[in-house]
């Protein structure tokens, strides 16, 4: 019998930024590693961010003044940078939150017309 196994997704294209902004207003500052682990808990390990990924996101937000870091101790008391929102970056959450959400809606109409669709009418 073969073995079922779910492979982890790359997050989609644009919806990083979504996701480390709303990690940060949920619980705060993390480091990057943090945000990581957190992202693919969330996903229920679906998700899965390298280090190749999200660390010029996360310079990027930086530079648009979304985030902030300083330097403090991880849990395993390493020098680590820890990242924060800014309101800006609040603002910025707001309008990814409003964007996904009308394309998530889009893309569900769509594919509501699409399974209503019988052979006959697709011919």
């Amino acid at each position: 019998m073969k073995e079922e196994r779910t492979e982890k997704a790359d997050v989609l294209q644009g919806t990083l930024i979504l996701l480390v902004l709303r990690t940060l207003d949920a619980l705060g500052p993390l480091h990057g590693y943090g945000i990581a682990r957190r992202i693919e808990q969330i996903s229920q390990d679906l998700l899965r961010l390298n280090q190749g990924t999200l660390y010029p996101a996360l310079l990027r937000m930086e530079q648009e003044k979304w985030i902030v870091s300083k330097w403090g101790a991880s849990e395993k008391n390493r020098r680590s940078r820890f990242y924060s929102i800014t309101p800006a970056g609040r603002q910025r959450l707001a309008k990814e939150t409003e964007d996904w959400q009308r394309m998530s809606a889009t893309i569900d109409r769509f594919l509501g017309s699409i399974a209503n669709i019988t052979p006959e009418e697709a011919s």
